[in-house]
C-alpha cells in the first residue's frame, strides 16, 4: 500500500514514513457483531501543537483509517484543535509509536473500548426498560422500544399529546413526531425539537424523552411549564435518524450517517447533518460516500431530511424556534456554521443562548461554550440549524451535550439523569424567551 503522506519539512517530517512500515498490517476488521467487536480498540485525544503536527496528524489518520470523534472531519485539524480518535486493536500499536517518534503528545481517554461499552452496561437487560407503566427513562432505549412509547403517550396522554408520522427513511421504517401542547386556540406557535440526527449519540434521543416525560409531569405544579404548553406547540422528533440508530444498536455502536445505498460505493449512508440546501457540499462537508461528513448525491437525497425539511416548510409560519440535539462538546451553537458572518437577529438570539447555558450550569456547575456555531466549533455546510434559520425560523439551535470527551459517545446511563436536567432547564429558559417581547 502507498504511503500518502508526502515529504514535509521539520522535525515531523523525520518521522512520517514511519507510518509507511505498519500500514500492511493495519487493514482493521468490521464484524458485523457487538461481541467483542472494540476488544482493545482505543480512544486517544491529540491537540497538535503546530501546523507541521496538525498535517501530520491528518495523514496518519486518513492512512490509518481512524474513526474520527472530535472534530467530525480530518479536514478540521489544525493547530490547538482538541483532536479524539477511536482506533481499532491492530492499529493502536501503529499510532501511538508513530506520536512517540514523532514528539506528538497524546493521552488515551479509553484504554479498551469494549470494556467502557460492557462499563456502561448500555445493552445489558434491565428491569423496567421495556414496562411502559414504568418506563426508565435513565437508560438507553433502542428505536422499537422509544417507538413503543411514543405510541402508550398518544394513547394514554391524548390531551397533550398527538403522534403522527412525516414519511418513512430509507429503509422503511416510520418517522414519527410527537405533537406535545394544550389545544388552548386555534392559532399557536410553535418548536420543533430533533434528537438523533446522528445515530451513536444516544444522550441525544434520551433528552427528547426526557424532555416530553418532564412537560407531561410538571405542566400542572409548575407555572413556567404550563405556560409554555399553553402558548406553544412542539414538535419533537426523538430520533431523527432511525436507520442509523436502529444499526448503531444492533452492528456498529458507533455508526454516525444513515444507511442510504450508493450506486457506485460500497460504502453505504450520507450524514443527515450535510445533506440540507443550504451552501450544501461546501467547506466541513465530504464528497466522498466513504466519509463520516458526506453530503449525499445531491441535498435533501435522504428521505429522512427531505421529510423533515418539507413540514418545516409547510409549517415554517408559526414555527419560532429550531432545536437540534447532538454529543458531544458541551456547547449550545446558532448560525451560521458555514460562514462567519453575524446573523441579523444577534443580540437577541445572542441573549438567549446567554441566559440559557447560565441556567444549565445552574443546576450542576458544569460549562457550556455558547456562540456562532462557525467561531465555536468549526464550519461546516449543509446542516439543518442554518437550513431552517435561512427558511425563516429567527431562533435555531444545536446543543452538543455532555461530556467533553471523558467517556464521548459512550456516556453512561448514570450521567442521563443529571445531563437532562440542566438541559431541561437551558431549553425552558429559550421557550420562555420566545414568549416574550424579543422577535
Amino acid at each position: 500500500m502507498k504511503c500518502l503522506l508526502g515529504k514535509r519539512r521539520g522535525r515531523t517530517a523525520a518521522f512520517l514514513p514511519l507510518c509507511c512500515l505498519f500500514l500492511k498490517i493495519l487493514q482493521p476488521g468490521h464484524s458485523h457483531l457487538y461481541d467483542n467487536r472494540y476488544a482493545g480498540d482505543k480512544v486517544i485525544r491529540l491537540i497538535p501543537k503546530t501546523g507541521e503536527e496538525a498535517y501530520a496528524l491528518k495523514k496518519i489518520s486518513q492512512q490509518l483509517k481512524v474513526d474520527l470523534w472530535q472534530p467530525s472531519s480530518v479536514s478540521h485539524v489544525s493547530e490547538g484543535t482538541v483532536t479524539d480518535v477511536h482506533i481499532p486493536q491492530n492499529g493502536s500499536q501503529a499510532l501511538l509509536a508513530f506520536l512517540r517518534e514523532a514528539n506528538i503528545q497524546y493521552k488515551i481517554l479509553i484504554e479498551d473500548l469494549q470494556k467502557a461499552l460492557e462499563r456502561g452496561s448500555s445493552l445489558q437487560p434491565q428491569r423496567n426498560r421495556r414496562s411502559l407503566p414504568g418506563y426508565n427513562y435513565e437508560v438507553y432505549h433502542s428505536l422499537e422500544e422509544i417507538q413503543n412509547w411514543m405510541h402508550h403517550l398518544n394513547k394514554t396522554h391524548s390531551g397533550l399529546i398527538h403522534m403522527f408520522s412525516i414519511g418513512r427513511s430509507y429503509e422503511g421504517r416510520t418517522l414519527f413526531i410527537l405533537k406535545l401542547g394544550r389545544r388552548s386556540r386555534p392559532y399557536k406557535r410553535a418548536v420543533w425539537i430533533d434528537c438523533g440526527i446522528h445515530a451513536r449519540e444516544w444522550i441525544g434521543p434520551a433528552f427528547c424523552q426526557w424532555f416530553v416525560k418532564e412537560a407531561l409531569l410538571t405542566h400542572r405544579s409548575d407555572p413556567a411549564m404550563r405556560k409554555i404548553l399553553n402558548h406553544l406547540y412542539f414538535y419533537i422528533m426523538p430520533v431523527f435518524n432511525v436507520d442509523g440508530y436502529h444499526f448503531s444498536w444492533t452492528n456498529d455502536r458507533f455508526w454516525r450517517k444513515t444507511r442510504s445505498r450508493n450506486s457506485r460505493f460500497r460504502c453505504r449512508g450520507v450524514d443527515a447533518n450535510r445533506n440540507w440546501k443550504v451552501k450544501w457540499c461546501d467547506e466541513g462537508a465530504s464528497v466522498h460516500p466513504c466519509d463520516d461528513t458526506y453530503c449525499g448525491p445531491f441535498p435533501e437525497s435522504e428521505p429522512e431530511v427531505k421529510a423533515v425539511a418539507n413540514f418545516l416548510r409547510k409549517h415554517r409560519k408559526h414555527i419560532t424556534a429550531y432545536l437540534s440535539f447532538h454529543a458531544y462538546a458541551q456547547m449550545l451553537l446558532y448560525p451560521y456554521s458555514y460562514k462567519y458572518a453575524t446573523i441579523p437577529n444577534f443580540s437577541c438570539v445572542e441573549s438567549a443562548a446567554y441566559k440559557a447555558v447560565n441556567a444549565l450550569q445552574s443546576v450542576y456547575g458544569v460549562r457550556y461554550r455558547y456562540g456562532p456555531a462557525s467561531r465555536t466549533l468549526y464550519v461546516s455546510s449543509g446542516s439543518s440549524m442554518d437550513w431552517a434559520y435561512k427558511n425563516g425560523i429567527p431562533y435555531a439551535f444545536a446543543f452538543e451535550l455532555r461530556d467533553t470527551g471523558h467517556f464521548g459517545f459512550l456516556l453512561p446511563e448514570m450521567l442521563i439523569k443529571p445531563t437532562c436536567t440542566e438541559t431541561m432547564l437551558a431549553v425552558k429558559n429559550i421557550t420562555m424567551h420566545l414568549l416574550k417581547k424579543c422577535p
